[in-house]
């Protein structure tokens, strides 16, 4: 259910194909996850917990490049390296994250600052409401 004030951050539909490959398909790109032969999958693409650390990791580095870039900072090589744990039922995520010789302590802690704040970041540190249901029978 939508209201007025609703937006519409973003959609995809997945496709199941053979075994657990997934077909994904978002605005106008396609790709495929999958889980790794170890898990029973062909490893076609990346699994979802890859996928979800992937899109975490991919909006720092977009917001952390935005925010430098107004302020004029040159952040060198930006990597930003995630790993996500589950400890007594509970998960983390360690994000590490490193830039250029030429970003100072101050600067760096101010990213790290925003970092925490990142759309995804925001996100995923809330209580995430998911609805699902079945579409209509054909």
């Amino acid at each position: 259910m939508t209201t007025p004030d609703t937006t519409l951050l973003a959609a995809a539909v997945v496709e199941s194909q053979t075994g657990y490959t997934q077909s994904i398909r978002t605005g106008k790109h396609h790709f495929q996850a999958d889980e790794p032969a170890a898990l029973g999958g062909a490893d076609q693409g990346p699994a979802p917990y890859q996928l979800l650390m992937g899109s975490l990791g991919a909006c720092t580095a977009i917001t952390l490049k935005m925010y430098a870039a107004r302020k004029g900072w040159d952040l060198g090589p930006l990597t930003v390296k995630l790993k996500l744990f589950r400890e007594n039922g509970t998960e983390r995520v360690e994000r590490v994250l490193s830039a250029g010789p030429a970003v100072s302590e101050e600067q760096r802690a101010r990213l790290l600052e925003i970092a925490a704040k990142t759309p995804v970041t925001l996100t995923l540190s809330r209580a995430l409401a998911i609805h699902t249901s079945f579409a209509p029978a054909p």
